[in-house]
């Protein structure tokens, strides 16, 4: 299983953990079914009232999708099949609070999960950065969901730069991304614990609560990512010429801000 759960009964805490430290906690097809069965379980469990989002291992939270991924995609600019559209807890439904702790990297598709979290805490090791653009690739449902976290510069700024910076833990703190940060290692610490403390007011005032925020979101949302996929079809480079920008990246070259 590339997905862990540890549910805990006496707090109403559960700890949704990616499993894939090797591959830096990337998404491939497995983990993304995963994911999907993972939050429409966890809507029936009623001894589970709040989760917290992470990541296995000390170098990522989520590097996005695995690069040896391989999605099949229709030849039509209107249709484009993007497995990480439904790997969030809202996308399945869910409405029981989230929290991420984040610690190491996390870029591009880690956007799709952190942009259905509730909020995000993170350690100072966190960097955050957006590298679709740096790859011939347009970062659309990622903009998109970051533009309802952060202040525009800040999203723009982050997605046209690609690899060249990292968000710092700092820098993500001061604009709003991470409500709390931690030292090196007590993100998922403190990320339980505000969890726990969640969980223990009234399950309906909670779940009407985060539903309540997330309207005032949709609209908003749902207009972004209908221009997605027709922009990723136009702007996106050959799948061949994207391999070949990635495979010659030059890893550690990038400025922390």
């Amino acid at each position: 299983m590339s997905v862990r759960v540890d549910a805990g009964q006496d707090t109403g805490v559960a700890v949704v953990t990616l499993d894939r430290p090797a591959r830096l906690n990337a998404i491939d097809l497995t983990m993304a079914d995963e994911l999907r069965a993972t939050w429409r379980e966890l809507r029936f469990d009623d001894s589970v009232r709040a989760v917290v989002l992470t990541g296995a291992g000390e170098r990522a939270f989520c590097t996005g999708i695995d690069r040896d991924a391989v999605v099949p995609q229709p030849t039509s600019p209107y249709m484009q099949d993007d497995p990480l559209l439904t790997v969030g807890p809202k996308a399945n439904d869910l409405w029981k609070p989230v929290v991420a702790a984040v610690h190491g990297m996390a870029c591009g598709g880690a956007f799709y999960l952190l942009g259905e979290s509730e909020f995000v805490v993170a350690d100072t090791t966190a960097t955050f950065f957006d590298p679709h653009t740096t790859y011939g690739m347009v970062s659309a449902y990622e903009s998109v969901l970051m533009a309802q976290r952060m202040p525009f510069g800040e999203v723009a700024r982050m997605t046209l730069m690609g690899t060249a910076e990292r968000i710092s833990a700092r820098r993500a703190h001061d604009i709003g991304l991470v409500s709390e940060l931690t030292e090196p290692g007590g993100a998922l610490e403190a990320a339980t614990a505000c969890a726990a403390v969640i969980a223990g007011h009234p399950a309906e005032a909670t779940q009407g609560t985060v539903r309540a925020l997330w309207a005032a979101k949709e609209s908003a949302r749902a207009q972004g990512f209908a221009q997605a996929p027709h922009l990723i079809s136009l702007g996106n480079l050959p799948a061949e010429r994207q391999a070949e920008l990635f495979s010659g990246r030059r890893g550690g070259r990038f400025r922390l801000r």
